[in-house]
C-alpha cells in the first residue's frame, strides 16, 4: 500500500460520508432527526475542510518526496470544491441546524417544507459531493493505477466526471425547486384560479 494512501483515504471517506448524508437531508420528515443529522453534517463538512487544508499545507512544507507531498499533489482537484464548502456550505448547514433547533421544544414536529427546501439547496449538497468525487482520482492513483499515463482513459474519465457533476447539480436544483414550490402560500394560487370577483 502506498503510504500517501493512508492520508488520502480518511479525507475521501469524510467527504463521501458528508455527501451521502447531505443527499438524504431533504427526505427527513422529522425536525428532531433533521437537526441531529444536520449537526453530524456540519461536523463532517468542517472535518473535510480541515483535513484537506492540513494535507495541502503539509505538502507545501515538505521536502517534495514525502507521502504528504504526494497526497497534496493529488488533492489539487479538491481545492475548489473544498473552498466552496468552507465559504458557502458550512454557513448554510449551520443556519439549517439553527432553524431545526427552533422546534426543539416539540421534537415530534414534522419538518416544514421551508427547512427541507433549505436542506435541498444545491450549495448544501453539491460542493460536498463534488469534493468527494475530486478525491477519487488521487485515491485511485495512490492505489497504484496511473491514470495520467493512459490518454485513452484520461479523456473519457474527465468527460464522465464532468457529466456526473452536471447531473448531480441538475438533480439538486430540481429537488430544491420542488420543495420551494410547496412553501408558497396556496391563497395566492387559489385567488388567481378564481379570477376577479364581481359585485
Amino acid at each position: 500500500m502506498e503510504s500517501q494512501l493512508t492520508i488520502l483515504l480518511p479525507i475521501a471517506a469524510v467527504w463521501l460520508a458528508a455527501g451521502v448524508l447531505a443527499d438524504g437531508l431533504p427526505r427527513l420528515r422529522n425536525t428532531r432527526t433533521l437537526r441531529r443529522r444536520t449537526g453530524w453534517l456540519l461536523v463532517l463538512a468542517l472535518s473535510g475542510v480541515t483535513l484537506t487544508a492540513a494535507a495541502l499545507v503539509g505538502g507545501l512544507f515538505s521536502a517534495g518526496t514525502a507521502p504528504v507531498d504526494r497526497a497534496a499533489a493529488g488533492l489539487t482537484l479538491a481545492v475548489g470544491p473544498a473552498l466552496v464548502v468552507a465559504v458557502c456550505s458550512v454557513r448554510r448547514i449551520r443556519r439549517l441546524w439553527a432553524g431545526a433547533g427552533a422546534f426543539a421544544s416539540a421534537p415530534a414536529t414534522p419538518a416544514p417544507h421551508g427547512l427541507r427546501a433549505a436542506a435541498a439547496h444545491p450549495l448544501v449538497g453539491l460542493p460536498l459531493q463534488v469534493s468527494a468525487l475530486t478525491t477519487l482520482p488521487a485515491v485511485i492513483a495512490a492505489a497504484g493505477a496511473d491514470l495520467g499515463a493512459e490518454p485513452a482513459v484520461t479523456g473519457p474519465a474527465i468527460t464522465v466526471g464532468a457529466l456526473t457533476v452536471a447531473v448531480i447539480g441538475v438533480r439538486h436544483a430540481l429537488r430544491h425547486s420542488r420543495f420551494a414550490e410547496r412553501t408558497r402560500p396556496a391563497a395566492s394560487t387559489s385567488a388567481r384560479a378564481a379570477g376577479p370577483l364581481h359585485v
